[in-house]
């Protein structure tokens, strides 16, 4: 049974270890700079925090654009061939979701391999924010991700004949009442 890596976001605190066991597992260095996952955070409001993790597509772009076919998928993986990799980074360019990366110490462009099916950062993650779930379960924790989204909403700001309002999810309740 294949499995994937998904993110829920809602549950990650920002803590960065899935990006220090990363670098640690595949380049022996506590450097999260040579992780295959990174965790962008955004603030100030709303404040977001966000494993980015390779989703080892279905038609990987990163594996189209590699002039020398050193990117191949084998068994779900998408993996970089380091030895036929040539570094022209057109790889790091096609990846619609931002998850190959370069460092000056690394010759060759690296991305997630899963860690060859038990990955670390899953087993790192105290708050459980990464999972290593069947394929098919995919879509249940999308739906659930799409939910948990729309429940930690507290605003939505629109703009009505040129100007800015913020709404909050009290007074919608309170508008559909009055309607």
């Amino acid at each position: 049974m294949k499995r994937k890596l998904t993110v829920i976001a809602e549950r990650c605190s920002g803590c960065r270890v899935c990006e220090l066991v990363c670098a640690i597992k595949h380049f022996g260095v506590n450097n999260p700079k040579k992780s295959a996952i990174r965790v962008m955070v955004v603030y100030p409001h709303p404040v977001i925090r966000m494993p980015i993790v390779c989703n080892q597509c279905g038609d990987p772009k990163c594996m189209d654009n590699c002039p020398m076919k050193a990117i191949t998928k084998t068994n779900g993986v998408v993996e970089i061939n380091h030895e036929k990799c040539i570094a022209c980074t057109k790889c790091v360019m096609a990846c619609p979701f931002g998850c190959i990366f370069v460092h000056d110490d690394v010759r060759t462009p690296f991305k997630c391999d899963l860690c060859g099916g038990s990955p670390e950062c899953v087993k790192a993650c105290p708050k459980k924010a990464i999972l290593y779930i069947p394929e098919h379960m995919l879509g249940q924790s999308q739906r659930m991700a799409n939910l948990l989204k729309y429940a930690h909403m507290k605003e939505v700001e629109y703009e009505e004949k040129g100007e800015k309002k913020i709404i909050k999810y009290a007074e919608i309740e309170r508008r559909r009442d009055e309607d």
